[in-house]
């Protein structure tokens, strides 16, 4: 856990943003946004701190660093392939050497879902709104009976965390589910389960007398293109 918290820490989530991104997106510490339900109000990741990251390496053993390879997908998120070289360059800065491997989507999540990778980068949109996509895809612990975990490539697994995104998974009372969701994404955040890193802006690009609202699935659909003024 020290190796990984350090990792945490040794990211620099604001300049991933403000360089890598350009200004569009956010820094994130949890799974949606302030905006999605089941989000959690003022949970953050851990703060860019290279000096409490190299303590904790040393702390775990390993004060000179180690190497590992870090894989990611090219061409299926905004600018995916400059986010594992960002990454890549922070940890050094701690004594991890980073070797980084890119690879288009498809043969990338097939050895990824095979746990041939590490250390990984994913993506995720949230299409229902709300926190159980991520966390019962991303968190749950794997079990294909239940289709559960689909994309836990790490295999993390925390019974608490099954058992609330389970519950909520069942819940038909709103709040019961937002307090449920809530829970299992703090102790998911807690152990590190995954390391959120940002929420990118999703941008649509129209013609000054052309409306479009923004959806949450982030499809773009034709039909739902308005003169300004008119009711969606």
């Amino acid at each position: 856990m020290r190796v990984r918290r350090a990792i945490s820490k040794a990211i620099n989530r604001q300049a991933i943003v403000d360089r890598v991104m350009e200004g569009q997106g956010v820094p994130s510490g949890q799974l949606v946004s302030e905006k999605l339900f089941g989000n959690v109000p003022g949970l953050k990741a851990d703060a860019y701190d290279v000096e409490g990251a190299k303590k904790l390496m040393a702390e775990a053993g390993y004060p000179e660093g180690f190497n590992l390879t870090i894989h990611g997908p090219s061409g299926r998120y905004v600018n995916d392939e400059k986010i594992v070289q960002a990454v890549a360059q922070m940890l050094s800065r701690i004594g991890i050497t980073a070797k980084v491997e890119t690879a288009p989507m498809g043969p990338y999540s097939g050895r990824a879902s095979k746990q041939e990778f590490s250390f990984h980068m994913v993506g995720w949109g949230a299409s229902t709104g709300e926190a159980s996509s991520p966390l019962r895809s991303l968190l749950a612990t794997f079990n294909r009976e239940k289709g559960l975990g689909a994309v836990n490539w790490g295999r993390y697994s925390n019974v608490k965390v099954d058992y609330l995104i389970e519950q909520a998974l069942q819940q038909v009372d709103d709040e019961n589910r937002k307090v449920m969701l809530q829970n299992a994404t703090k102790l998911a955040m807690e152990d590190l389960g995954i390391m959120p890193i940002h929420f990118q802006f999703t941008i649509w690009a129209t013609k000054k007398n052309i409306a479009y609202t923004a959806r949450t699935d982030e499809y773009t659909l034709a039909f739902q293109f308005r003169p300004v003024g008119a009711k969606p």
